[in-house]
């Protein structure tokens, strides 16, 4: 079970996570499904996608499966990870990627809505990254996502307090582009696809790729990558990054040390 729901329309596909009992976290199953709607999406010549949570749901997803974390020795975010390659298949994918933003976005699942092309949300939403609150530094290609959406100080913030932004803020930071009552959400989504599946289809997916690539491009020298990658390898053998998980485990708060 995937916990994901794909419908194709015309040229629209929406893929919905489905397992609100577990707050859509971002496991290997959702993650492998969100991947699969993806991939039906593109078989299918999709001009848009609706990645969403179901109706009335408190929380969009909770992000990164801590169940599914390593204990330790091990990079939680490396290139393979699953939220890796969930986010390289929506930056890649050839067609427009719209969140539909529904109550809470926690940690990964931060990253995974800004990832996509533009991001619809309720007035009730909140984007909150979590990692720090793991003990998890969080990869260098992950911060550049949140980077290239909003300022870098609220980037600092947002990793540095964990504190939830609320969807007005978030608009006003350009983390949303547009905020739609929940009744309204859904026709305004579809409306949206609905004129971009109007336009030049090889135009669109030139244009998304050109962003991209833009958007990626940052130089940084073999040194500093390799400096970064050794002081984050130092933190997940830590005992800090252990008490995180544990802690999120054993549902008490974590008491790091810094060391």
């Amino acid at each position: 079970m995937t916990g994901t729901l794909i419908e194709l329309d015309g040229h629209l596909a929406v893929i919905t996570m489905t397992n609100q009992a577990k707050r859509n976290v971002l496991s290997e199953a959702m993650i492998d499904g969100i991947i699969d709607g993806l991939a039906q999406a593109s078989r299918a010549k999709a001009r848009t996608v609706i990645l969403r949570a179901e109706p009335g749901c408190k929380v969009w997803s909770a992000g990164h499966d801590v169940s599914e974390l390593p204990s330790t020795h091990r990079d939680p975010l490396g290139w393979s990870d699953p939220l890796r390659v969930v986010i390289r298949a929506i930056e890649e994918f050839p067609a427009p990627v719209i969140a539909l933003i529904e109550g809470g976005v926690w940690g990964g699942a931060c990253e995974m809505a800004l990832a996509c092309d533009m991001v619809v949300a309720t007035p009730d939403s909140t984007f909150a990254l979590t990692p720090a609150k793991l003990g998890i530094p969080y990869n260098v290609s992950g911060l550049l996502t949140f980077m290239n959406v909003t300022g870098i100080h609220v980037v600092r913030e947002m990793a540095f307090t964990a504190r939830p932004v609320g969807a007005a803020r978030a608009q006003a930071l350009g983390i949303v582009n547009h905020l739609v009552e929940p009744d309204a959400i859904t026709g305004f989504c579809t409306d949206m696809a609905g004129d971009i599946a109007k336009l030049a289809p090889l135009a669109i997916a030139v244009m998304k790729e050109e962003m991209r690539v833009l958007a990626s491009a940052h130089s940084i020298s073999p040194r500093s990558f390799e400096r970064v990658q050794g002081l984050r390898r130092q933190v997940y053998d830590s005992h800090d990054y252990q008490e995180g998980v544990r802690a999120f485990r054993e549902k008490r708060p974590p008491c790091f040390t810094g060391e």
